[in-house]
């Protein structure tokens, strides 16, 4: 019994440093999992537009058309020398007449379209695609 007690006594135990891996593989796969799950859930749809700076030189005198909800807008000439200063109610059909009448007395003058928020972005659309096919070249969106 001596030798035995002896013999476990004398056996040298080596301590090894090394660092065990598997618990961080597992805390790290189950992030992967949380992030995998919760990634879907973030709404694509919300973007964040861009806020756009003012132009250099703003033209001094502009058509303004305003898109309200419904069929209604408004056109009007914005500038210190405009004889229409006061804003005209038009129906969205006869909105591209008024604004060919406008664009033959002054064909130089820019156009500048303001919207509510609820506007359809196809009614924005169409209306620069309508100033656009009279000629008007200078078409702008007003932002806050």
């Amino acid at each position: 019994m001596s030798g035995q007690s002896s013999m476990r006594g004398g056996r040298t135990r080596k301590f090894k440093a090394e660092i065990n891996v598997v618990p961080y593989i597992d805390v790290m796969m189950v992030l992967l999992v949380i992030f995998m799950v919760s990634a879907p859930l973030t709404n694509p749809s919300v973007i964040n537009l861009p806020n756009a700076a003012k132009s250099a030189t703003p033209p001094t005198e502009y058509i303004e058309v305003t898109l309200r909800q419904g069929e209604q807008a408004s056109i009007r000439i914005n500038g210190q020398k405009s004889g229409m200063s006061t804003a005209e109610s038009v129906s969205r059909n006869g909105l591209k007449q008024k604004l060919q009448a406008l664009h033959a007395d002054k064909p130089d003058m820019p156009v500048m379209i303001s919207a509510e928020k609820d506007i359809k972005y196809d009614d924005v659309i169409q209306v620069i695609s309508e100033a656009k096919m009279l000629g008007i070249n200078r078409v702008g969106l007003a932002t806050k």
